[in-house]
Parts: structure tokens; sequence; C-alpha cells
């Protein structure tokens, strides 16, 4: 009598690495630099736009300059591990701030500063959402700790390419916060990655469009991510 014969079902994807995957779809996970426009709207004001220089050395040190308006040319944003400090150029010394602060608009510190989630995020696998004929994985990201950017995301990745889709963040009493949107994915640096990131207020309704641009690899020496070398920045 031949034995049975037992077939293992396959191996359910491990969230860690979806979110991995997709972060290096977002951004490189060399050295890089990119410039960012970030244009908010409302209902009842004009649009506000800023750009910003975003030099990036992994997931733990980046510089944030901002370049227009010219009210806020020279003001820096530097981050190592989850800490960060902004430099003025009326103010002798750096300060202190937290990755949930705003900078503009719908988009916090930590948005422009610590984008991508691995690390910062405990990822839980949910279920399988299918939107306009496309599934994605959609998962639960806990904070590891208070200091980063959000307590809570869910994070809609496409099954196939592993690009993101959507996001959504939480609240600390789990209210929803605002919701993003990953689009119009374009060649950048030797991946299909989304040039435009749109968050929206889930109160207001206020929007800011991210638009990324001339995306760059560049080898950058640890030495300019230090706050004694703020003020050497170009």
């Amino acid at each position: 009598m031949l034995g049975a014969i037992f077939i293992h079902p396959a191996a359910a994807e491990d969230p860690v690495e979806l979110v991995t995957k997709a972060d290096h779809i977002r951004f490189p996970a060399t050295d890089f630099q990119v410039k960012v426009v970030i244009t908010t709207t409302s209902a009842d004001s004009q649009p506000d736009v800023h750009e910003y220089q975003v030099l990036s050395k992994g997931n733990e040190n980046t510089i944030v300059h901002t370049t227009e308006p010219a009210s806020d040319r020279g003001q820096i944003l530097l981050m190592k591990g989850r800490d960060l400090w902004v430099f003025m150029p009326s103010v002798s010394q750096p300060v202190r701030l937290p990755l949930s602060q705003r900078l503009t608009g719908q988009v916090a510190n930590g948005d422009m500063a610590r984008a991508n989630f691995t690390g910062d995020y405990t990822p839980t696998l949910l279920r399988t959402d299918t939107i306009n004929n496309t599934s994605y994985h959609v998962l639960e990201l806990n904070a590891v700790d208070r200091t980063v950017t959000y307590h809570r995301v869910l994070y809609w990745i496409d099954k196939t390419s592993y690009r993101p889709f959507k996001a959504e963040f939480y609240s600390l009493s789990n209210h929803l916060i605002k919701t993003a949107h990953y689009r119009n994915f374009k060649q950048m640096e030797g991946e299909i990655r989304p040039t435009e990131l749109l968050l929206i207020d889930a109160l207001s309704n206020e929007q800011s469009l991210l638009v990324y641009s001339d995306m760059k690899r560049r080898e950058l020496p640890d030495k300019i991510f230090t706050k004694d070398y703020l003020k050497k920045l170009e």
C-alpha cells in the first residue's frame, strides 16, 4: 500500500519582506538625492508650494534642505536614526523636533525625513483586497515605539509587483488622520517608482501632493549627517 502524499500549501508571504520590497520600490536602498515639490491645496486658500532637496543614506540618515519659498530657504532638517533636528539660518543652534510634527500642509517631518516603513513598524498581513481587478496585500503596521511618525498604518501593496498603492495613517486613539495614494509610476534610478504621493486629510480634505524628480544615486559621506556640518551645506 502506498503511503499518503502530503501537499504543503505555499508558504505565506513574509510581511517584513513585503514592506521591505515596497520600500525599495519607493526609494533606493543606497545613497541618493531627490528633488521634492509639495503643493498643498484647500477649499479656502490659494495653493501653497514648497520645494526641497533631500539627501538620504539608508533609512537612518536624511537631510531635507528647503529651497523654496525664499522666506524658508536655507532651513534644513537633519535626521539620524529617529532623532530629528531643524537648523534655521536665524538661529545659532539646531532645534530638536518630533517626526510627527507638521512640515507643510499634510506632510509631517517624518514623511520627508524618514519615509520608509522598514524598521519603524511591526507588520502583520491582514488580508487580500481586490481593487479595479488588481489584488493587494493589506498589512497592518504598528509602531515599534512612540517616536515614529504614526502610531498605526494600514498599507496596500500590489501582490504581483510589490508596488505600494495606498496607506492609511492612524493616531494613538486609532482615528484616521490621513490617506496616502502612491501614483504616477515612472522609471527613476533603475526602478519603476511612484513619482507622486498624494496625502489627503481625513477631516478637512486638505490635500498635499508630493512630486519627486531628478533622483540620482550619490555617494554621501557620514560626516555630512552631523549637526556641526549643517552650516556647510550648499
